[in-house]
């Protein structure tokens, strides 16, 4: 059976990208989740990842480590990964590349911390830049293949790369087209991201830096994890 190593569900944005492709489509697998830390100066992740870092895949002795790595390697298992028709697919691999290795001041500025809802303290014009092309990106996937996800009828890598963005959206609620904020609502009402966002709330588990990013980012409005206290 495979055996996918994870992050705090809280924080690791990479980590659900696999975890939930897999989970929607019903491919069995094995969780192992270790939280951020380190172990005598060692990120803890280094005992199974060759980079230190999650995701991280493990088949019959076999180890394949980044989203975007994993996403194809399980593609060759299951054709369902990617969309059927050549034009969806070739539109779902370009946008979720771009997402694998874009959007840097979403990623910077945004941290991923499902249990929080933030007041920015600034919306940059970089910032707002890229909010607007992921807005675009969503409504030209809807609007190309029908929906309700971006490349069609059913759950592909495409929406699994974009799922943790639904948890930003969640977080610091960026103005959206009405047709985004709708694709979004649908990702954070699937059981499978329900499933993730409640076991993110009862962790027990605090990284100081990924908390100090939060920090950074604005106002906390809310702190809906378990023992939390503003």
């Amino acid at each position: 059976m495979l055996r996918l190593y994870i992050g705090n569900k809280n924080y690791s944005s990479w980590s659900l990208r696999p975890w939930i492709l897999l989970r929607q489509l019903n491919i069995p697998f094995e969780e192992k989740l270790t939280p951020f830390g380190n172990i005598n100066g060692t990120s803890a992740f280094s005992e199974f990842s060759p980079t230190g870092r999650v995701p991280c895949l493990e088949d019959d002795g076999l180890t394949v480590w980044d989203s975007l790595a994993i996403v194809e390697y399980i593609s060759e298992m299951d054709k369902a990964v990617w969309p059927a028709r050549r034009e969806a697919r070739a539109w779902a691999r370009s946008v979720a590349a771009e997402m694998h290795s874009g959007f840097p001041h979403i990623r910077n500025v945004c941290t991923m911390n499902c249990g929080l809802r933030i007041k920015l303290s600034q919306w940059t014009s970089a910032l707002l830049s890229e909010w607007r092309r992921l807005d675009d990106i969503w409504c030209e996937g809807l609007s190309r293949f029908g929906g309700p996800f971006l490349a069609g009828e059913q759950f592909t890598a495409v929406d699994a790369f974009f799922s943790p963005v639904a948890f930003r959206v969640q977080t610091y609620s960026p103005q959206l087209s009405r047709t985004a904020e709708e694709y979004i609502q649908r990702l954070l009402r699937l059981p499978y991201m329900l499933n993730w966002y409640e076991s993110a709330l009862r962790e027990e588990w605090r990284d100081e830096e990924h908390e100090q990013e939060a920090r950074e980012a604005g106002i906390w409005l809310q702190d809906l994890r378990r023992d939390a206290v503003l």
